[in-house]
């Protein structure tokens, strides 16, 4: 009797372990089900083509595949031979042979990106299908993702990869995989906006709300499609200046405003309104008709008995009902500061920019442990990187100096700016009417006069109507034939016009054309003469004598097709 009860026992024992390794491995799959990957496009096979106002398929030798007799057609994914063609009351999917694919299904249609900056507009590995006035999800190959269960099935706003679905009269999200990330049992359902560099929108968790009597009340949902906030709040935001480990969020119950974070109630909700300060890492809160500030723990910092509250750089200036102001840190701690002088931390370094304004006249200074090293008058500074400081001087003329208050680019500008994604600098002299490109160490590495900067992949583009100059990444002027490395054939320029050359420089057209392209990388290059567009290709050989007139400095063509832009972001080739 005594082994049977052990017996039992190691029975139980063994079933509570199965139990707990099974949740765990459950939980795991689970979480790796809610992991999805956005494909990436290398390389654009195929292109949408208008003719007499039908649409077919181009490739990139500019070869017509899909004959153009339809009302409209998509390409999805220009990697991948699936075409959404549209033709009166049908539509039908066909390959690169004209065949028609996906016949056991109906109805396909792409899923177009909301808030997405792409010229990509549709999500690249799915598509829609209907089945009984419902909807589901196949792949390109055609295999089923999920049965056609949906009353809809949409894209998320601002959220490639996740889909917006209703199931029973009720919104969820699932991803791309079919897998469940928000249940469906929600009235309405949008992403938090949350956006990071490096992983965009991938971080953003759900807004949700549900319909009642006196209108929507939201919660919130995590990116785990846990709901921690409960659908109570007639308005409810996040704030999106914070990293995405701590959620905050600003919600309103009967008109009172408070926070939460992650779950936890941080301010409670007793306000009209309630303003995120980025600088000063605090909350301004409306109480009446009075402000306040309260740190972004909750701490009450600075009572609500002010009538005004301005928060400059770190500082805060509190206006009483005198009109009399006082000054805070962001700590809420008094600091004596002349009401006309703020201060301005540089994030991530002991630098401090001091703004102080007497008899209407602005000046800025730098100071470095709270102790200032500008002498000089300046109406305007700003960090730049390292230790260089943007700076304009008394008259309105703009130059760089250092921490020392050393010139290292005169003050001769008129503009002076960073160069997006690189460190090098713009600076622009309009009484001389030059363009310059400054390297990162504030070496001048070329200049055009009436010169247009273009940031392209991999190098900067510097021209004007007569020259280009090339700048690579590691801030090199160099020569097209440096940066077109794929190419055969090269624009150059003998007097007034223009011809192409070899790698050796032996002539390959004869310079006799107003303007010209380089070859592109499907092998075409533009032609201007008595300003009409043609076409060559990579032998030099004309495709098209110039016939198109074009409104585009530097039109992209495939064979005999030069590029059109939607206004929604889509592109077709036409002649």
């Amino acid at each position: 009797m005594k082994n049977k009860k052990v017996l039992i026992l190691i029975i139980i024992a063994i079933i509570a372990i199965i139990s707990i390794l099974g949740y765990s491995i459950i939980k795991k799959v689970n979480k790796e089900n809610r992991k999805y990957e956005i494909e990436e496009i290398s390389e654009y096979k195929y292109f949408v083509v208008r003719e007499d106002g039908k649409y077919g398929i181009i490739d990139t030798k500019g070869s017509k595949i899909i004959d153009t007799k339809y009302q409209d057609v998509k390409i999805p994914n220009p990697e991948k031979a699936v075409f959404i063609c549209y033709e009166e009351e049908t539509t039908k999917v066909l390959n690169e042979r004209n065949e028609e694919i996906f016949t056991e299904y109906k109805d396909i249609e792409p899923l177009r990106l909301k808030n997405i900056s792409t010229d990509l507009v549709y999500e690249k590995s799915i598509l829609k299908y209907s089945e009984d006035g419902k909807y589901g999800i196949i792949d390109f190959n055609g295999k089923r993702i999920t049965k056609a269960i949906y009353e809809e099935i949409d894209t998320l706003q601002y959220k490639e990869g996740e889909l917006l679905v209703k199931e029973k009269g009720k919104y969820g999200i699932i991803n791309i995989k079919g897998t469940v990330l928000v249940k469906a049992k929600y009235d309405k359902i949008e992403s938090d906006k949350f956006y990071e560099v490096e992983s965009g929108y991938q971080k953003s968790g759900y807004i949700v709300g549900q319909r009642t009597e006196e209108g929507y009340r939201y919660g919130y949902v995590n990116l785990d499609g846990k709901e921690i906030i409960e659908s109570k709040y007639n308005d409810l935001y996040r704030i999106l200046n914070i990293d995405s480990e701590e959620i905050y969020i600003i919600c309103a119950e009967n008109g009172k405003y408070g926070l939460i974070k992650n779950k936890e109630i941080v301010i409670e909700n007793l306000y009209q309104a309630l303003e995120y300060s980025e600088t000063s890492n605090t909350i301004v809160a409306y109480k009446g008709i009075k402000r306040g500030v309260i740190a972004i723990n909750g701490k009450n910092i600075i009572p609500c008995e002010y009538k005004q509250i301005d928060i400059i750089g770190e500082n805060i200036y509190a206006t009483d009902d005198d009109e009399n102001v006082k000054i805070f840190n962001s700590k809420g701690e008094r600091i004596e500061l002349d009401k006309e002088e703020s201060i301005v931390n540089v994030k991530d370094t002991n630098y401090k920019i001091h703004i102080k304004t007497t008899n209407g006249k602005t000046n800025y200074g730098i100071y470095i442990n709270d102790k200032k090293v500008t002498k000089e008058e300046y109406t305007y500074i700003q960090y730049l990187f390292d230790n260089y400081f943007i700076a304009c001087d008394l008259n309105g003329k703009i130059g760089i100096i250092n921490e020392n208050e050393k010139i290292i680019i005169p003050f001769n500008y008129n503009s002076i700016q960073k160069i997006d994604k690189t460190k090098m600098l713009q600076a622009t002299n309009n009484a001389l009417k030059t363009t310059e490109i400054y390297s990162h160490d504030m070496n001048k590495i070329c200049e055009l006069k009436n010169g247009t900067v273009e940031i392209k992949n991999g190098y900067i583009k510097l021209y004007n109507a007569e020259e280009i100059k090339y700048i690579t990444e590691d801030e090199k002027e160099v020569r097209n034939m440096d940066i077109f490395k794929q190419n055969n054939i090269f624009t150059q320029k003998i007097g007034e016009k223009w011809g192409f050359v070899d790698k050796e420089n032996k002539v390959i057209v004869e310079a006799q054309y107003e303007n010209a392209t380089e070859l592109n990388k499907y092998g075409f290059a533009g032609i201007m003469r008595d300003n009409k567009w043609g076409v060559i290709n990579s032998d030099g050989q004309v495709v098209v004598e110039p016939v198109y007139e074009l409104n585009d400095n530097e039109p992209i063509f495939i064979g005999e097709y030069y590029q059109v832009v939607y206004g929604n972001g889509e592109i077709y080739y036409t002649k």
